[in-house]
């Protein structure tokens, strides 16, 4: 039987596509991080080859200044940053968003400790893995969805986690207990396969 229901548009389509990429590209554990160098709200810049923490970079990619899971994600981030220095753990927080709209966002976020890069774009959300998504309902024409990842003093990729939804993010404490039993034990990378 056949369903004589035609097919309407909905308030869950995006406004705009995105092509889909025939291979989703990104990275696997052990490999080199891409290259990343973004410009931050405090005016200055960071970039990954920089970056010499004792035990990881956390690269926080947050969908932007729209999404209230963000908010709540950077928020813990910031209040929690003297806990993840003392493991050694370097954290920084990057979105697509225009340079404007990143410095409001750590205003009204009360982001005053974390560092927020803004201005990824589309190629470097791809090579980095992202899932990218076309805005609806007031969001960004085009932004990335959450990711995650723990990178090695020598630049190679930890771990990471990946949405294509703003929800079911990694928690930050099963983070925290993980990197305390992965720096103790010296515990390899997984999932390079």
């Amino acid at each position: 039987m056949t369903s004589t229901k035609s097919k309407t548009a909905t308030s869950t389509e995006p406004a705009a596509s995105v092509a889909p990429s025939s291979a989703r590209l990104g990275i696997r554990p052990r490999e080199q991080a891409p290259e990343l160098t973004v410009r931050l709200t405090d005016g200055t810049a960071w970039s990954i080859a920089d970056a010499h923490p004792r035990s990881f970079t956390m690269v926080v990619f947050y969908r932007g200044s729209h999404c209230p899971v963000c908010r709540a994600q950077l928020s813990e981030l910031n209040r929690r940053l003297d806990e993840l220095a003392e493991r050694g753990v370097d954290v920084i927080a990057i979105c697509g968003d225009s340079q404007e709209v990143a410095v409001k966002t750590v205003d009204e976020w009360r982001l005053d400790r974390l560092k927020v890069g803004y201005g990824l774009d589309e190629d470097t959300m791809r090579r980095w893995g992202l899932f990218v998504s076309a805005g609806h309902d007031g969001e960004p024409g085009l932004f990335n969805e959450p990711g995650l990842f723990l990178i090695n003093p020598d630049g190679a990729v930890y771990y990471e986690a990946l949405n294509s939804m703003p929800w079911a993010r990694p928690r930050l404490d099963d983070i925290v207990n993980g990197i305390d039993y992965v720096v103790a034990a010296n515990y390899p990378a997984r999932g390079e396969g």
